[in-house]
């Protein structure tokens, strides 16, 4: 066993289809897998056993010994062959899973937990941890997982690099193609200068055209040649970075982006375009940092 996968539940749905996902990264990973609840009741001071008028088998903690075993039952049956620990952590939920993140690989969340709200699609916890975590974070849905190659967003920055890393890993990982989206516009793309500059600049389009086409071939260029046989798809959209990704996840497998883009603000520690994803993608998101993109 190398490496380690982190998976959070909280006894949702949606975190238990987060268990399975994250069985089969840290299978595919070699990795062992732990399942990791954050205990909040002891922070509010509510008494934690049975109540004196109920079932020996009623309150908190023994709610929380069933939730995280069924977690632990439903990862051992998805990957058999994965080293399953479970740990039971006092504390709130972002602090923990943060914590935690720093000792592993990849952690793994559902989109919603038992605290989301009617109407949200991704619930505070998924966000906050992607832009917190010292790893990458996998997002994933409830809705059942479906077969397609990785996408990731390319946009030449530091971070978006770490992310194109990722993706081809888990391209790699997954056997299975990798799609590289670069979106621009007149406006988030720097026009570039006439090569004799007596010239006029060409026509901006055009000029933006070429120069983003060599942007993705740079950004792409050294992770291809050492996944020599990986069938890459180069992406261009003339168009909204957002709106370009959210369309081509339709056919995704699994989008990968990084947390803040070039055109990120100095401070933020997750983009608008990251947090759009989260919110809207059609199928599972993973960001990740500038740093350490994998351990």
């Amino acid at each position: 066993m190398g490496g380690l996968v982190i998976v959070g539940v909280d006894g949702s749905t949606s975190s238990l289809v987060a268990v399975e996902a994250a069985a089969q990264e840290a299978r595919l990973r070699k990795a062992a897998l732990r399942v990791v609840h954050a205990f909040l009741w002891p922070v509010m001071h509510a008494p934690l056993g049975p109540s004196p008028l109920g079932p020996p088998e009623g309150g908190i903690r023994n709610m929380v010994e069933r939730l995280v075993a069924e977690a632990v039952e439903r990862a051992r049956a998805s990957a058999p062959e994965v080293e399953v620990a479970h740990a039971v952590v006092t504390g709130e939920p972002l602090t923990v899973l943060e914590a935690q993140s720093r000792a592993a690989e990849l952690v793994v969340v559902g989109s919603r937990g038992m605290g989301g709200f009617v109407g949200l699609m991704v619930g505070s916890t998924a966000v906050h941890l992607a832009a917190h975590a010292r790893c990458p974070v996998l997002v994933v849905r409830e809705e059942a997982h479906r077969a397609g190659p990785v996408l990731v967003g390319v946009d030449g920055s530091p971070a978006g690099d770490k992310a194109v890393e990722f993706a081809f890993r888990q391209a790699e990982l997954h056997g299975t193609s990798l799609v590289a989206l670069h979106a621009w516009t007149t406006w988030n793309a720097p026009l570039p200068a006439p090569q004799d500059p007596s010239e006029p600049c060409a026509n901006p389009a055009e000029a933006l055209g070429h120069e983003e086409e060599r942007l993705l071939s740079a950004a792409l260029a050294g992770h291809q040649e050492r996944h020599p046989d990986m069938a890459v798809e180069h992406r261009m959209v003339h168009g909204p970075t957002r709106e370009a990704l959210i369309e081509a996840s339709r056919t995704a497998g699994l989008l990968v982006v990084g947390a803040r883009g070039r055109g990120g603000f100095t401070g933020l520690l997750l983009g608008s375009v990251s947090q759009a994803l989260l919110h809207h993608a059609h199928c599972p998101v993973a960001v990740v940092r500038k740093e350490g993109a994998h351990r």
